[in-house]
């Protein structure tokens, strides 16, 4: 029977997997040997998806020592292809965001760092749970290529001086494979777990330098500070032990960030400020993108002091270099360029309905885990593994906490290919806004630093 399955490790030595499991049920520390026999051997199909499962929710409850953390990094990232990018005369840098409610900051931030000097190698993934996938987002470009292997991937920065990539079947398989169950187990807000996942692919990846984004509140899989802090810190301990120079930065995902939620509605918005279009994105969105910019000069060695560093970046976004490196991106990785030139052209949802509030006041917050689960339900993410993605469906949100409401103005849009169920989700929608007298208490964009050593600035 498949549960009496054994996998054969390191020539005659067998492991029978329920054992493995139930020594990690139990708070034992797993060998490498019994990581690679339940990783490598659910990747090859020997070990069947539920013991893999029943493996990672043991993770989930007892944890993981620093040890097996970066045990399971280092398996990741050997389970495939690595990239070895030639010589750019240049410093490389990956970036990594760990996820959250409208977060496409990855499609402003690349092509911004290469128009600043800084080959980026980005290796993204598909939407988790209740937050969006750079792939997905991308593959709402028709055409948009998103499989490389390694050494296409390496070609690609060295032609355009940047890359959005997926995870290609060589490149972190095991990565992949973990990935997927994760999403569908309700393992995924675990911190060993995502920090395995983020820097195996970062690692492999090839870049000198690595600068991560960590979210924290109700949009993030870490919703409290103390474990958003924990987080990066295991990230960048990871990412040094690497031989990479390493940064994190902690930054606020207690509502949605910037306006669009879903695949089409987030390219359109990140192009809106890549063309530097007056009122067509958030405020927040943007000074996000250039302060995790201005951080990846600082950590490249390209600027020494972070208020040149703001200066660079706002200078290369408003003379339309990041705009042009975007273009050649996407004409390189197979896209159509008309409908990134003319948004409009990108999947439309056949329905569109405006969502009002009936009070006065200001907005106080925004339940951004809400947001993302209903624009999963229009069908922007998944529920499963297997399941399609709607390119065209998402939310808008249009007024974000501190602003003033009244019963006629429009604080959110469903974009939907239903009526009923536009309906049905605009209804749970209006139960996201939080209104009160007031202007709310003020929430900062970035937390910390870390290491703090690295905050050369304020």
């Amino acid at each position: 029977m498949a549960t009496e399955r054994e996998s054969a490790v390191g020539g005659c030595t067998m492991l029978r997997i329920p054992e493995v499991i139930q020594k990690k049920r139990d708070g034992g520390e797993l060998s490498q040997q019994e990581l690679e026999a339940l990783v490598l051997g659910g990747l090859r199909g020997e070990v069947p998806d539920y013991q893999v499962a029943a493996w990672l929710m043991a993770v989930y409850f007892r944890g993981m020592t620093p040890r097996e953390t970066v045990t399971l990094t280092t398996i990741l990232q050997h389970s495939g292809e690595q990239v070895h990018l030639p010589p750019l005369g240049k410093p490389t840098l990956d970036k990594h965001s760990t996820g959250g409610v409208g977060d496409k900051t990855s499609l402003v931030v690349v092509p911004l760092l290469a128009a600043c000097g800084v080959a980026v190698p980005k290796m993204s993934g598909r939407g988790l749970g209740f937050t969006g996938g750079t792939v997905d987002k991308l593959e709402s470009i028709p055409g948009f290529r998103t499989d490389f292997s390694a050494v296409e991937m390496a070609h690609l920065v060295q032609q355009v001086g940047a890359c959005l990539v997926g995870q290609s079947p060589e490149l972190v398989p095991a990565d992949k494979y973990l990935y997927a169950l994760r999403d569908v187990t309700a393992t995924v807000d675990c911190i060993p777990l995502i920090a395995s996942s983020v820097m195996s692919k970062k690692l492999a990846g090839g870049a000198e330098h690595l600068l991560l984004d960590v979210k924290v509140g109700s949009g993030a899989f870490m919703t409290h500070l103390p474990d958003a802090l924990e987080l990066a810190r295991t990230l960048v301990q990871i990412g040094e032990m690497a031989g990479r120079r390493t940064l994190a930065l902690v930054t606020d995902m207690s509502q949605p960030l910037g306006e669009a939620v879903g695949n089409a509605l987030e390219v359109a918005e990140a192009i809106a400020v890549l063309q530097r279009r007056a009122g067509a994105a958030s405020a927040r969105f943007e000074v996000l993108c250039i302060e995790l910019a201005a951080h990846a000069l600082l950590l490249a060695g390209l600027e020494t002091d972070l208020y040149q560093a703001r200066l660079r970046v706002r200078k290369r976004l408003e003379e339309g270099a990041a705009w042009q490196t975007f273009r050649q991106l996407v004409q390189a990785q197979g896209g159509d360029v008309r409908t990134v030139d003319d948004p409009s052209l990108l999947p439309q949802a056949r329905v569109r309905l405006p969502i009002c509030i009936p009070q006065t006041g200001y907005i106080h917050a925004v339940d951004a885990r809400g947001v993302g689960l209903l624009a999963v339900r229009l069908g922007a993410g998944r529920a499963r593994k297997e399941d399609a993605i709607d390119h065209a469906v998402g939310i808008r949100i249009l007024r974000h906490v501190g602003d003033h409401v009244e019963p006629d103005l429009p604080v959110a849009e469903v974009h939907a290919q239903d009526d009923t169920l536009a309906a049905e989700v605009a209804a749970e929608l209006q139960e996201c806004f939080l209104v009160g007298e007031g202007a709310p208490r003020f929430q900062p964009l970035v937390y910390a630093v870390v290491p703090e050593s690295n905050q050369f600035g304020g």
